[in-house]
């Protein structure tokens, strides 16, 4: 075991996995898992190590989660992190293999973070309360109002054009832009929920 520690000692000390991805809508950086195997992969082919990455499906009470267990291995030696995330199955706008796949990347990050170190801590989304977007103007009641009959109307395009104008809470923006449509436009804007 110590060979295997050494090695992956040398790996923490050498990783360098910024949050180079930009969330426009919540306005953060972050990493997903993607950039920290492709910052990892050639540290690994260095120092001799394996890592390989398995989801389980587990249940409490009736809530489902996914634990993913990350490994990291040298000859014989190996050792283990996991980490979990709860399936959201009331999620809207999300088919049941998307719900899954966003809680097995999210337990996926989260293991690889504790396998190598890397502090999500600051400026973490998973910490912040994102529902609450924060725009230029304060919506009025009339504002808000006057949007939903646009949209109602069929001017949806003239919304757009103002909505980003606005502070406005996800629920308004879900209230105004009539659901399903909503959430295509947050998702456009880089709004996502894990």
């Amino acid at each position: 075991m110590k060979e295997l520690q050494e090695r992956l000692l040398k790996v923490q000390e050498e990783l360098k996995a910024p949050k180079s991805r930009v969330n426009g809508f919540a306005k953060f950086n972050y990493r997903n898992s993607e950039d920290i195997l492709e910052a990892v992969k050639p540290l690994l082919a260095k120092h001799g190590l394996c890592i390989t990455i398995a989801d389980q499906v587990h249940e409490i009470g009736e809530i489902p989660y996914i634990e993913s267990t990350v490994v990291i291995s040298y000859e014989t030696e190996r050792t283990a992190v996991t980490a979990s995330a709860g399936i959201d199955l009331s999620k809207k706008g999300n088919d049941m293999g998307q719900r899954f796949g966003a809680a097995s990347t999210y337990a996926r990050r989260y293991a690889l973070c504790g396998l190598l170190l890397i502090d999500s801590s600051d400026q973490d989304p998973d910490s912040k309360d994102n529902t609450k977007t924060v725009y230029k103007k304060k919506a009025t009641k009339q504002v808000i109002g006057a949007m939903k009959k646009a949209v109602t109307e069929g001017n949806k395009q003239a919304v757009l054009d103002k909505i980003a104008d606005y502070e406005l809470s996800e629920q308004d923006v879900m209230e105004i832009m009539k659901g399903e449509w909503a959430i295509k436009l947050l998702e456009k804007h880089g709004y996502e929920r894990i």
